[in-house]
């Protein structure tokens, strides 16, 4: 998973037909028949069927996932089911007892025919005031809206009978003929306005997003991996070809970066464009073995989404090395109602996360300062959470305070923790081998079918590598000793430096310079805040309405386009603001000043280690 917070001090700027026809009494009962109607929507909600294998015990029952592999918090689904039912061959109601939250047990079982239910979509309820607790994350949400889009991530839809998980699954969705879904499953159905997909397991079903919308994808192959892209953009502001070129390139170098590593013949991404209102507010994406469920807002400018589109993406195509490929026990055995958590988080996101930066230094995607302050960036971040809390403890514990709010910390230290493993591994192999190699070395130890136990994995892990290895996920990982990152880095001859950067200009810290009148949709400055060197040397003062910069025009509608252009913006270059004061227009011109600060980095001194430092980071 992947969670982004978009210009987060923003938000106050922002906002102060087949039906059950083929589920008969003579279907098949060794598998789980699900009929979805996308047809007849009401009220934001669609009617699901499941016509029940054979049932040997008097009493059953259904669950709805608390939560699903990735999200690491426990979202309780079954709140979003309504009117469950169920019924013998001849109709008759069976007696239901809902027994929690997202479980419902049914008597007589043995007579079981099928239920039914109404599942209602999560995006028009989201808040965004917290993800895991009253919202669920917008990527493995749903959304319903007829005739335009049903985000069917298929946990939300369909559920499973105790004990009957790996029993094949044939799902039916009945569409209107203008919604074409996207997925990485087979349609065993040519008709137009009927899907048919089979799974081997319901855990197969749940890995399997679909996104129903009016087609606007593309495909590409690299390699042999077919690739789809596939948009929703309620407005059709974005379009699946005009985001590609770049997708391609970077889906390419990942594929070329990983190399043996990797067997999935198709990945799909799934793009949702929220427009933020009565919509979608969880912004970021959720892996999968063949895809990657992705939210973004679709008020942002082409360039800013494209850019943190390759960044999310890059993210969640490498969780095909783990954990889908390399995964312990609790995550093979997933238990969606009662789970029990890995303890090596720093390995699933964290060396999933270090991936996803060193690729783009090791294809030639960004420059060795770029990738130095994304490392010097990850450093801040991990000062300010439990920098002595054990990685595994919080790992295990992920779900409970005071682990908990530690979670993010998975994609800042547990990154650092893969950097450092791989600087390890490089000093002890002269250069020749790194994690990559490591992690190729455990695929083919474990892989798709074969789970590795927890307490294993250190182990396992020292055995293919060193004992300096070892140690360090002992000290560091297991331990409540803070990593000295500034010592590893220089075992690469990478060290400390201070660099005077520009900072934005709407932006001082979490703290903005700027918010909108509702009413107007007109961006203002806020009055009685000391302004930076932009606005002083200009002339702009507080309670000022910014009207134009450079002739273009800006408000509520394109806010985020003048956000994105600002930081294209060089010092000293000509500039020209159109303001507003006390109801009177006027026109101020001058050079760009732009606000600086100093930002703890690094960069290479050492040359005589300039041979291991290259073979880090393009070995």
């Amino acid at each position: 998973m992947k969670k982004i917070i978009f210009a987060f001090a923003f938000a106050t700027v922002l906002w102060s037909c087949k039906t059950a026809s083929s589920l008969t009494a003579s279907s098949i009962k060794d598998e789980v028949q699900v009929n979805i109607n996308l047809n007849d929507i009401k009220d934001d909600k669609v009617l699901v069927t499941v016509l029940s294998p054979k049932i040997n015990t008097d009493e059953i029952t259904y669950h709805i996932p608390k939560t699903v592999p990735g999200t690491y918090s426990e979202d309780n689904f079954g709140r979003y089911i309504d009117d469950l039912k169920a019924f013998d061959n001849k109709g008759n109601a069976l007696n239901v007892k809902k027994t929690d939250a997202n479980s419902w047990s049914i008597s007589n079982a043995k007579t079981l025919n099928k239920i039914t239910y109404f599942v209602n979509d999560t995006y028009d309820t989201e808040k965004g005031k917290g993800f895991g607790s009253e919202d669920i994350f917008s990527p493995s949400g749903s959304n319903i809206d007829a005739g335009k889009n049903v985000m069917l991530n298929t946990h939300c839809f369909v559920g499973y009978f105790s004990n009957f998980m790996t029993t094949p699954y044939k799902v039916n969705i009945a569409h209107p003929a203008a919604l074409w879904g996207a997925t990485s499953m087979t349609d065993q159905d040519s008709a137009t306005t009927n899907d048919v997909f089979v799974t081997s397991r319901y855990a197969e079903l749940v890995e399997n997003p679909i996104m129903y919308s009016k087609p606007n994808y593309t495909t590409f192959a690299v390699d042999n991996m077919e690739i789809q892209i596939a948009v929703y953009s309620p407005n059709g502001k974005i379009t699946a070809e005009g985001i590609t070129p770049e997708m391609k390139k970077v889906m390419t170098a990942q594929k070329h970066f990983l190399g043996s590593i990797n067997t999935t013949k198709k990945y799909s991404v799934l793009l949702y464009l929220s427009t933020m209102q009565n919509d979608a507010q969880g912004f970021g994406a959720l892996e999968h073995p063949s895809a990657t469920t992705v939210v973004f807002p679709e008020m942002m400018p082409n360039d800013a989404l494209t850019k943190e589109l390759k960044d999310v993406v890059s993210h969640e195509f490498f969780h095909i090395v783990t954990p889908l490929t390399i995964h312990s026990q609790e995550i093979q055995n997933f238990d969606y109602n009662a789970p029990k958590m890995s303890e090596h988080l720093w390995m699933y996101e964290g060396v999933t996360e270090y991936f996803a930066n060193l690729f783009q230094i090791n294809q030639g995607l960004i420059d060795e300062d770029e990738f130095y302050t994304r490392i010097a960036g990850k450093i801040e971040n991990a000062s300010k959470m439990n920098d002595t809390m054990p990685f595994t403890t919080m790992s295990k514990n992920v779900f409970v305070e005071p682990y908990k709010t530690q979670y993010l910390n998975v994609y800042e230290k547990g990154a650092l923790i893969g950097m450092c493993l791989d600087i390890i591994i490089r000093e002890n192999s002269n250069g020749k081998r790194g994690i990559l190699d490591l992690m190729q070395k455990l695929s083919s130890e474990y892989g798709v079918s074969k789970a590795f136990n927890d307490e294993e994995l250190f182990a396992k892990i020292t055995a293919l590598t060193y004992p300096e290895v070892g140690n360090f996920l002992k000290t560091y990982v297991s331990g409540s000793t803070p990593v000295p990152y500034d010592m590893y880095l220089a075992k690469v001859g990478v060290t400390k430096s201070t660099n005077k950067t520009p900072t934005n200009v709407f932006l001082k810290g979490q703290i903005p310079y700027i918010t909108v009148d509702q009413s107007t949709k007109e961006i203002n400055i806020i009055p009685n805040i000391e302004l930076n060197d932009f606005y002083t040397s200009l002339g702009i003062k507080g309670s000022d309405v910014l009207l134009a910069i450079n002739d273009k025009s800006y408000s509520l509608n394109n806010i985020y386009d003048m956000i994105m252009e600002s930081e294209k913006w060089k010092e000293n270059d000509p500039i020209t603001v159109k303001i507003k004061r006390d109801g009177k227009e006027q026109i101020l011109k001058g050079k760009i000043k732009l606000p600086y600060e100093e930002k703890d980095g690094f960069k290479a001194t050492d040359s005589k280690k300039t041979a291991l430092k290259e073979a880090w980071l393009k070995g």
